[in-house]
């Protein structure tokens, strides 16, 4: 298959705009895959290379040759030369590096140099996110979008799967089973206005304390342990008091989802960036352990001693979780469809410290890597996690530090620009710190990337920070006519990718039909 062929199907579906246009034009690409094209094919198509590093970046496309024609390239060859890039090392191999991907480009029409430019940076734009993409592969492969799903669930990524099915046909996904020692994506919980609209939504609901840790997904097979964080990363080494905890419970398997955090004498948290720095602290992690002490907070059961749960509904697996965790590791959670009692509960959350309630749909099985109506969280001010567009450099005593940030949200559907890229949604300086404005300048500058000024510094949109805010106001200065009220940053979330930010929808819910 021609590498061209991805292409101008990438560039295809940046250009329209309806969901189902999308999967039409991805599945058709993915049927005219061989079998042994079908996992590069795939992974283009989702944006990413299968080489997860090749030492290249932007540098590499500071100068890029004309364009090739006709198209020679095949997909197979293609991965193959990035294969052979990412085994390069040694004195020399940066240079050795970049000619050869300069004599890559060199071979490319232009369209294929776009691609090639977009997975070398991680910045495919085109809208074809995890669930177009999915829905694709099960077009394409003539079996039910829910089967794909559940073996994207159980696989962590899309890319095995779409592989798997695609050469094999529905056998393909029988291989993808629940393993104990190998992370799933998180379930993720979708914000909510207030408690009454949430529980509008899912009816009778599971109330559960939303502390502000570092979600954590600990696996026990046996004697040996391992943690992951949200990010699927292993993190089990920097966790030791975990690792003995869950030694300490009477299973032979389990896997378990939850938050770890640092909490003060009394009982109240610690802020997120002791517990952030001491999770991801590597060096003297007995000093740091004994300084900052992690508490554990554990939410749900995947695994018990060789049953997969994902799939039962939220009860049988908090009474899984039950059996094994002791009390004070659990969660505290009510269950209830009154909003009076709900917001008592959420009351006393708030009391002790936490920011707020994620309410929980009973019959809602786990949908790893998804986030739907039947996780919702419910914070006492609004909050939003934003990407980080351009910073401007601070005067007075902010002078020489990247002080005033612009905020976008996401546009997953471009209906206010290309699909997959961001709308502005206003500035703010307020709530940041010096050791924050410390951190942020180091960290955009290295992110630094199109335009700049004396005064502007344009970032690529991969630094994401938490936003509370007292409203949405009509701004006719904005694409989406909107910009937030009273804006200031909570904090840095450099532990979510820029695919998590929430998006303009979002935004616009938040607004509600009263002040379009």
């Amino acid at each position: 298959m021609l590498l061209n062929d991805v292409a101008d199907t990438s560039a295809a579906v940046a250009e329209v705009s309806g969901r189902l246009a999308k999967t039409d034009l991805l599945a058709a690409c993915l049927r005219r895959a061989a079998p042994a094209e079908a996992e590069v094919v795939a992974s283009y198509l989702a944006g990413e290379l299968r080489q997860r590093r090749t030492g290249l970046g932007y540098a590499a496309l500071r100068s890029v040759p004309p364009p090739s024609h006709p198209p020679t390239l095949e997909v197979l060859e293609v991965d193959a030369e990035f294969a052979a890039l990412a085994a390069l090392e040694g004195k020399g191999s940066t240079t050795r590096r970049r000619e050869r991907f300069q004599a890559l480009l060199a071979r490319a029409t232009a369209t294929e140099q776009r691609l090639l430019a977009g997975l070398v940076t991680g910045e495919l734009r085109q809208g074809a996110l995890d669930g177009v993409l999915t829905e694709a592969v099960a077009v394409a492969a003539g079996v039910p979008g829910a089967e794909v799903r559940r073996a994207v669930t159980l696989a962590g990524a899309l890319v095995p799967v779409a592989a798997a099915v695609l050469a094999e046909g529905p056998a393909g996904l029988s291989r993808f089973r629940l393993t104990v020692g190998s992370p799933l994506r998180p379930m993720l919980a979708a914000p909510a206005t207030d408690l009454a609209a949430a529980l509008a939504r899912t009816g009778e609901a599971a109330v559960e304390w939303k502390v502000d840790g570092v979600r954590v997904q600990v696996h026990r097979q046996s004697s040996e342990v391992r943690v992951f964080s949200r990010t699927l990363d292993d993190i089990t080494a920097q966790v030791p008091e975990i690792v003995e905890w869950a030694l300490e419970l009477p299973v032979s398997s389990a896997v378990l989802d939850g938050e770890t955090i640092a909490l003060a004498p009394s009982g109240r948290p610690l802020p997120f960036q002791r517990t952030a720095s001491r999770v991801s602290s590597r060096v003297d992690v007995a000093a740091a352990r004994a300084k900052v002490p992690l508490s554990l907070f554990v939410f749900d059961c995947l695994h018990l001693d060789g049953a997969d749960l994902i799939a039962e509904p939220a009860p049988a697996r908090w009474a899984a979780l039950s059996r094994v965790v002791p009390d004070q590791q659990r969660i505290p959670r009510t269950v209830t469809a009154d909003v009076d009692h709900a917001r008592a509960f959420f009351d006393d959350t708030l009391a002790r410290g936490h920011e707020g309630v994620i309410v929980k749909g009973l019959q809602v099985p786990y949908e790893a890597g998804r986030r739907g109506a039947g996780w919702l969280k419910v914070k006492p001010r609004h909050t939003l996690d934003l990407a980080v567009l351009a910073a401007e450099w601070g005067h007075g005593r902010r002078q020489g530090w990247l002080s005033n940030l612009h905020l976008g949200a996401r546009d997953p559907d471009g209906a206010y620009g290309p699909p997959g890229g961001w709308v502005m949604l206003g500035k703010t300086f307020k709530g940041l710190t010096d050791a924050m404005l410390t951190w942020q300048t180091e960290r955009l500058l290295a992110l630094a990337d199109g335009p700049t000024d004396q005064w502007v510094v344009h970032v690529r949109p991969e630094l994401l920070v938490e936003v509370a805010f007292d409203g949405v106001q009509t701004s006719p200065r904005y694409p989406a006519g909107v910009a937030l009220r009273f804006a200031r940053v909570l904090r840095h979330r450099d532990d979510k990718p820029a695919a998590e930010a929430d998006t303009i929808q979002t935004v616009l819910d938040i607004r509600g039909p009263a002040d379009a």
